[in-house]
């Protein structure tokens, strides 16, 4: 990779900060912005050069390695390699979400095999960022928030109608749901409840994602959490303030609301 990889090196030992940082120079992507003896020196240096890889010993007077680690804000975490002389650290410090383990003295295949674990790390990190950028350029274009799968949709994607079906998510399983089946679904916040001829599928989804999915000719939106098959609609009756009351053909009624009113000639 082209990126410069900039490095903090963190031990309370001169000449191990020196061994490592003579190995390091082996490696031209590997750039040492900053050498540390002290938890509390390392805290500090990670705040105002924001390394993106970190060598940190666990043994040090003060705060340690793990005391190190915790003091340091989520949001300014670089990659981790431990870096010791005593191997019954090593459980620990993978808990702690290290990238390797090097033991000392730093053997050069190992330090090799932890540099490449960083780069793979430091590769997906980036995809992420530039995903997460594309996203909100993406959002800021269409005027509100984008999802991954929203992203990625073609243009003019044709969407979903009775003859077709809707994959959703029960439990562990994928289910394959024949849109005929459906009759109305209902929502409360970021849950839905998808009732067909048979059951009621409970998802975590909102209405909005579901309702891009669906041909709104077929399955329209009649009031701000429900949503319905418009073939499965036998009568309406008005009731209240222009609200109206719609029947299924399984004797279920809903109300139409004023505000999806125009969404009444969909179901003549």
């Amino acid at each position: 990779m082209s990126q410069r990889i900039r490095t903090l090196v963190v031990d309370d030992e001169p000449l191990a900060r020196r061994g490592l940082e003579l190995r390091l120079a082996g490696h031209p992507d590997i750039e040492i912005v900053g050498q540390c003896g002290d938890g509390a020196s390392a805290m500090k240096a990670v705040s105002e050069l924001a390394p993106d890889l970190m060598f940190l010993d666990v043994q040090m007077p003060g705060l340690d390695g793990f005391g190190t680690l915790r003091a340091i804000p989520a949001t300014q975490m670089p990659l981790v390699v431990f870096v010791t002389a005593f191997d019954h650290y090593a459980l620990r410090a993978f808990e702690s979400s290290a990238v390797d383990y090097l033991l000392k003295p730093v053997d050069d295949s190992r330090l090799h095999q932890a540099l490449y674990r960083v780069r793979e790390q430091m590769e997906q990190r980036e995809a992420q960022r530039h995903c997460e950028r594309l996203l909100r350029l993406l959002g800021d274009l269409s005027g509100r928030p984008l999802s991954l799968e929203e992203a990625l949709r073609a243009p003019g994607e044709r969407k979903l109608g009775p003859g077709d079906r809707l994959s959703i998510r029960d439990g562990q399983k994928t289910v394959r749901l024949e849109l005929s089946s459906l009759r109305w679904v209902d929502a409360a916040g970021d849950y839905m409840c998808i009732h067909t001829d048979t059951e009621t599928y409970v998802l975590r989804a909102t209405m909005r994602e579901l309702e891009e999915r669906l041909d709104p000719r077929h399955f329209p939106r009649v009031h701000r959490s429900t949503l319905i098959n418009a073939a499965r609609v036998v009568a309406m009756r008005p009731h209240l303030n222009g609200e109206q009351f719609l029947t299924l053909d399984c004797g279920h009624e809903i109300k139409l609301s004023r505000s999806y009113r125009d969404r009444i000639s969909l179901l003549r």
